[in-house]
């Protein structure tokens, strides 16, 4: 029996799904890695989410991040955010179920993920830093000053 699977999955959690791809090819146009920020380098201002809207297309759309706030322990809703794109909330209206989990992209740097809309205004929500989804999967962010002394 032929296994289609896309993949395995090792962590369901909180701080998202992690697991192995069995073929790679589907990043398709998202090879080229992304530096990634610790939580106290994310700052309020201007971002973007990269989401599917239509067409399996993924695009990117305009954020504020409203707070972020840098945590010791693992915190699942560490940064408000708000959409701010007027092309996103004509067809949204603002974080809309399937959201979760899209990367969150500050001054070039992954600073986390959608996790959940507010209720009472569905432009806004929080986000995770992708701080503790990478320690959720075992990894350890580098700061820069740790990767230019490692050169």
């Amino acid at each position: 029996m032929d296994d289609d699977s896309l993949g395995t999955i090792s962590i369901n959690s909180d701080y998202g799904i992690f697991g192995k791809l069995n073929n790679e090819s589907i990043l398709k146009n998202h090879n080229d890695p992304i530096p990634v920020a610790k939580s106290n380098e994310v700052k309020e201002g201007k971002a973007k989410i990269l989401t599917v809207v239509e067409d399996d297309e993924v695009k990117s759309f305009d954020i504020e991040i409203i707070s972020s706030v840098p945590s010791k322990n693992p915190e699942t809703k560490g940064m408000v955010i708000k959409i701010t794109d007027p092309e996103l909330l004509k067809k949204t209206g603002g974080i809309v179920q399937g959201m979760s989990g899209s990367p969150i992209i500050q001054d070039g740097k992954l600073v986390g993920a959608v996790t959940h809309v507010f209720l009472n205004d569905p432009t806004s929500g929080y986000g995770v830093h992708v701080e503790w989804m990478l320690n959720e999967a075992g990894l350890q962010i580098e700061s820069d000053e740790e990767l230019n002394k490692a050169s």
